[in-house]
């Protein structure tokens, strides 16, 4: 990585200071916000806006891609709502603060945040669809010799949360070969069979992966092409390659709003619906007019955003095996809206084994058939298919049963 990157990535992007990813994990979040598992009452006690505004807080990271296009093209807008410019929040936890206190309404939250919200602090938040799909991989630096999950043995491994899917798919690839997920401080040795885990801010990771601080870590994008492209990484593997289709962000929404405003939600999710499809269609056109060469959204150019959005094919991948079912008919990130069930109930279930940071009771006592029926609201996506129907064109799609699927994981 050349000075002028690194300075780039530090002085542009999201801050370690701004992140505060590993406060939220430990409480912090819950203790400023007041939030505790017998606080039902003071959420219960939030009221929704006076007024229809979408007000979309985001992550500058292509999982929002949906929540800013349906803003920029315009869609909010055809279904007669206004639309605030989206506001870009540095860091899960100041957005999660921002949605709690309302002043959001539309955010996307990383899948588990919203299990974490939810039945740990008592908070009123659904999730309404997905955001996308896939669009997340394994960045290794080139000074490990690393070539598959194996060889992470004994490595220094970077998450962005620990309720993230970044966490549970890198473990399960790294329990299939046979290595343990440890959090130990840094300097502390490590077994052979040891994998240390460390929460990293996502803009902290190239330039961390560069300066040989850490050998690999796991993200959404646009990092994972900044560190191929800024920091000499090379990819081990890309999630959607080992789950496939898999969530990961997922848009979210007061659930006490959802149900004080069934009409303007239905114009948001028809909104939402249409974005997606338009993302999937215009991948180029989108990544360009998210980068900061274009609209501004994300503080990475062109270049950058534009390969984690297009650039999956076996050739360019095939040292390492970064992309080993090709057949899946995946794209690097993908757009659909339907929030299957199975994938809710297998993030509960591989949640309840994965190791975290913090008090992880409340996971044990966590009934995934009920999580499944009590997190997520399919009215207002369902009926927005059923008139914006662009989403069969997402890979997976199955004509005979478009509201389910088998989860298929192939480590």
């Amino acid at each position: 990585m050349s000075p002028e990157e690194l300075a780039y990535l530090q002085k542009h992007e999201m801050s370690r200071r701004d992140f505060l990813l590993d406060s939220m994990a430990m409480g912090g979040l819950a203790t400023s916000l007041g939030l505790t598992a017998s606080s039902a009452a003071w959420a219960s006690n939030l009221q929704a806006p006076e007024d229809e505004v979408v007000r979309i807080g985001y992550l500058p990271i292509t999982d929002a891609t949906v929540l800013l296009v349906a803003h920029e093209q315009g869609f909010f807008a055809e279904e007669g709502l206004k639309s605030e410019p989206p506001t870009l929040i540095r860091g899960w936890s100041p957005l999660v603060e921002g949605f709690a206190a309302g002043k959001f309404n539309l955010v996307h939250l990383l899948k588990p945040i919203p299990i974490w919200m939810r039945y740990n602090n008592g908070f009123p938040v659904k999730i309404m669809s997905w955001a996308h799909l896939n669009g997340s991989g394994l960045v290794v630096g080139r000074h490990t010799e690393v070539e598959s999950f194996a060889d992470l043995g004994g490595k220094q491994v970077a998450v962005p949360y620990w309720y993230s899917m970044h966490n549970i798919v890198l473990q399960m690839g790294l329990r299939h070969a046979g290595l343990t997920p440890v959090i130990k401080a840094q300097g502390d040795t490590l077994a052979p069979d040891e994998v240390n885990l460390q929460i990293l801010p996502p803009p902290d990771m190239p330039a961390s992966l560069a300066a040989r601080k850490i050998d690999a870590f796991i993200v959404a994008e646009p990092f994972n092409a900044a560190g191929e492209m800024l920091a000499g990484g090379k990819m081990l593997r890309f999630t959607g390659d080992i789950w496939r289709n898999h969530p990961c962000c997922v848009v979210c929404m007061n659930e006490q709003q959802v149900n004080a405003k069934p009409a303007w939600t239905q114009k948001v999710m028809n909104a939402i619906v249409k974005a997606q499809d338009y993302a999937q269609q215009n991948k180029r056109e989108v990544a360009h007019m998210l980068s900061r060469d274009g609209a501004g959204y994300l503080p990475m150019p062109a270049a950058v955003v534009e390969r984690s959005m297009t650039h999956y094919d076996d050739d360019s991948y095939a040292t390492p095996d970064a992309i080993q079912h090709a057949d899946w008919g995946s794209g690097r990130i993908d757009f659909q809206p339907w929030p299957f069930p199975s994938a809710t109930r297998l993030i509960v279930e591989e949640l309840q084994h994965t190791l975290v940071g913090g008090d992880t009771s409340f996971l044990q006592d966590l009934d995934p058939d009920f999580v499944v029926d009590d997190l997520v609201d399919y009215r207002f996506v369902k009926a927005a298919m059923e008139h914006h129907t662009g989403w069969q064109q997402a890979p997976g799609f199955n004509a005979d049963n478009p509201f389910a699927r088998e989860e298929v994981i192939k480590l």
